[in-house]
């Protein structure tokens, strides 16, 4: 079938994500036949660089060799299994595993399948913990520009406006700090300890994107900021939830954006690029006496119910240690680090055109922020459809373009990707 009669085919039926239908009257959905290393290509043979990491998932390449042998070495065994009673090697390795690679005080963790459930399970884990205590503290404190998810609890934690306007009325009660991304960090902070200190006794958790607010145009800040978080939140008593989901596993240069702070948080949510995007996982890393504040006999009523049909899904934890595995002997952190410089110089062209306001990079991850433009006319839905007829596939957030590459990109894939959205900003 031809990419054309594909697409048709696909809206008869399909309600798609993050996208408005009615401009595929329009825009043309891509059919996407296969993936060979750092390419998507369609049924027409046409090839794309995969500039986002399929969603900020990827990170060794489509069809990695590697991972594909393991996850046939475990189809042979187990595909899945339920995991209340049951347990199998795959999820133990890997739990092991996460936990030596995790601040010491992390020691214990729970699965899930997707980012939002591992927020929604830190939420109500946190919560719970004071209930069993015999307190409760119904507020959540997180930062303004965050994304945490679109479930209703990471949706409340969340400040993404059109995304959870429509919902408000049904949310759970939560607050907001200013985020050290957009105000000075000694504002922010100050801000921050208004808000524990006006609501002392009533929050239970306050949770933040280090280093990177993704989905909120990749605004950055310094890790100077979560060492200060981490002691305001022990000196008022709440719990710190770290959501990296989107930047762990060496996106922002370490292994976890956590690292550069020299913090350990209560809570460490993680997803995304733990499958190297082959797998829906999740996990939410705590600590000890997090854990024993649930351990009790059964009538007690303190366990903690949260179930999903795929937690701890056998071939997604065998993919999980598979990208571990490829962690360890290619040694990807320090490998990755010429990569970063790499970006980095290639970038800096892009600060003397004048409808560039910003270059911004932690790590794997940089961002160009245009300015001059309205909203209404949607530059980066025009430079993502030019970038694409030149085989590069990047998806701007408004007028925000990114790169978050996956780490096998040559520096001839990344020269190509940076010069290709080069010379298009250079023309609008």
């Amino acid at each position: 079938m031809t990419n054309n009669e594909l697409m048709q085919e696909d809206l008869n039926y399909i309600f798609h994500p993050c996208s408005q239908m009615k401009d595929h009257e329009t825009l043309p959905l891509i059919p996407i036949k296969k993936g060979y290393g750092a390419y998507i290509e369609d049924f027409e043979g046409n090839a794309y660089l995969d500039g986002i990491s399929s969603w900020w998932v990827n990170l060794f390449g489509h069809c990695n060799a590697y991972i594909n042998e393991k996850i046939a070495e475990q189809l042979q065994e187990l595909e899945h299994v339920i995991f209340a009673g049951f347990t199998h090697k795959p999820a133990i390795d890997l739990a092991k595993r996460l936990v030596s690679l995790t601040p010491e005080p992390l020691q214990k963790l729970f699965f899930a399948d997707n980012g939002s459930s591992a927020i929604e399970i830190s939420l109500k884990m946190a919560f719970q913990y004071f209930k069993n205590k015999g307190e409760t503290r119904p507020l959540f404190v997180s930062l303004e520009n965050s994304y945490h998810g679109e479930t209703m609890g990471a949706l409340a934690v969340s400040d993404t406006g059109l995304y959870k306007e429509v919902y408000e009325e049904i949310l759970i009660k939560t607050l907001h700090a200013k985020s050290p991304a957009l105000h000075d960090e000694k504002e922010a902070l100050e801000h921050m300890r208004e808000v524990l200190q006006k609501n002392s006794g009533k929050i239970c958790a306050v949770v933040v994107e280090p280093l990177v607010q993704c989905a909120g145009s990749m605004k950055m800040y310094d890790a100077s900021y979560l060492k200060a978080l981490r002691t305001l939140c022990d000196e008022f008593g709440v719990f710190l939830i770290a959501d990296e989901i989107a930047v762990g596993f060496g996106r922002t240069g370490t292994m976890f954006a956590i690292e550069q702070a020299g913090i350990c948080p209560d809570f460490l949510c993680l997803s995304k690029g733990i499958t190297g995007g082959y797998m829906p996982l999740s996990v939410v890393l705590f600590t000890q006496d997090i854990y024993d504040a649930f351990y009790c006999d059964y009538h007690e009523g303190k366990s903690f119910l949260d179930s999903h049909s795929y937690t701890g899904n056998t071939i997604a934890c065998a993919v999980a240690n598979a990208v571990l595995d490829i962690f360890e002997y290619k040694n990807i952190i320090k490998t990755n680090q010429e990569k970063i410089n790499f970006i980095k110089e290639e970038t800096q062209k892009f600060k003397s055109l004048d409808n560039v306001l910003e270059v911004r990079q932690r790590g794997m991850i940089c961002a160009i922020e245009l300015q001059g433009y309205a909203p209404k006319e949607r530059i980066g839905l025009k430079i993502f459809q030019e970038a694409l007829k030149q085989g590069v596939y990047i998806r701007p957030l408004g007028h925000v373009i990114y790169f978050m590459p996956p780490y096998i990109f040559t520096q001839e894939q990344l020269k190509k990707m940076i010069e290709t959205t080069y010379a298009i900003v250079k023309s609008l």
